[in-house]
C-alpha cells in the first residue's frame, strides 16, 4: 500500500482561447462516480449553450476508476488527452470539465488534443493539489527531564505535535508519516535512556495545504 498519493484538495477554474475557441476548465474533488456525474450535469446545466463539455476523472488511490468522454469531437481529441493529463500528473479524485464555445476555426486534431490537455493543466495551476500522507498517531509520555531532548528530535525530523499536555510530566501526541514511526521511537527510546512511554495509536491519513495541517477524514 502506498503511504501517500496527491489528490485535489480544492477545486479551480481557469479559461484559454486558442484561434477564437474558448476552453473554459473546471476541476473538482470526487471521491465517486455518482459525484463526478453530479458535477457533470451541474457543468452542462451552466454552461448550457457551449458547443462541448468533455470530461475526464480519476478516482482512487491506484487510479481504480477512470472515464472520459470526446463529447461530439473528433473521437481521442478531448477526454482521452484530457485523463491523460491527471494520470500524468498522478492526481486522484478529481473530475475535470472543458467547456469549450466554438470560435469559428477548425483546429484539427492535433490542435484540439493540444488544446484540451492544455486546459485541464492550467486548470490544475487553478486548483489546489494536497499529498494526501499515512500517518500514525504517537503518544509520548516523560517526566521533564526528558523533554528538551524530545522536542530536539521532533524539530530534526520536523513531527507534527498535535497536541501536548504540561502537568506533573509531559504527553505529546503526535502525527508520525507511517514511515518513520519505527525511527522515531528508536530516536526518542534512545535519547531519553528508556525514560519515555511511547504508544502507537491509530492510523490517520494527513496533508499540508498553505503550512496548516489538514487531517482527512
Amino acid at each position: 500500500m502506498a503511504d501517500s498519493y496527491k489528490i485535489l484538495y480544492q477545486g479551480g477554474e481557469s479559461e484559454t482561447v486558442v484561434k477564437k475557441s474558448r476552453f473554459i476548465a473546471t476541476l473538482k474533488p470526487v471521491e465517486s462516480e455518482e459525484e463526478a456525474a453530479a458535477f457533470l450535469s451541474q457543468m452542462r446545466k451552466k454552461y448550457w449553450d457551449a458547443s462541448h463539455n468533455c470530461f475526464a476523472f480519476t478516482i482512487g488511490r491506484n487510479h481504480e476508476l477512470t472515464r472520459c468522454s470526446d463529447d461530439g469531437e473528433p473521437a481521442q481529441t478531448a477526454g482521452r488527452p484530457m485523463l491523460e493529463v491527471l494520470l500524468g500528473e498522478d492526481v486522484h479524485n478529481v473530475c475535470a470539465v472543458v467547456t469549450r464555445y466554438f470560435g469559428g476555426t477548425l483546429l484539427g486534431t492535433g490542435g484540439l488534443v493540444r488544446a484540451y490537455s492544455g486546459a485541464v493543466k492550467e486548470g490544475l495551476l487553478a486548483s489546489a493539489v494536497v499529498e494526501k500522507k499515512r500517518a500514525f498517531r504517537m503518544e509520548v509520555g516523560t517526566d521533564y527531564a526528558g523533554v528538551g531532548k524530545i522536542q530536539y528530535i521532533l524539530g530534526q525530523q520536523g513531527i507534527t505535535v498535535l497536541d501536548s499536555s504540561y502537568t506533573d510530566r509531559v504527553d505529546f501526541s503526535l502525527l508520525v508519516p507511517a514511515a518513520e514511526c519505527e525511527g522515531l521511537k528508536e530516536a526518542i527510546t534512545e535519547g531519553t535512556n528508556g525514560g519515555a512511554k511511547i504508544q502507537i495509536g491509530d492510523e490517520v491519513w494527513f496533508g499540508v495545504y498553505n503550512k496548516e495541517v489538514i487531517l482527512f477524514p
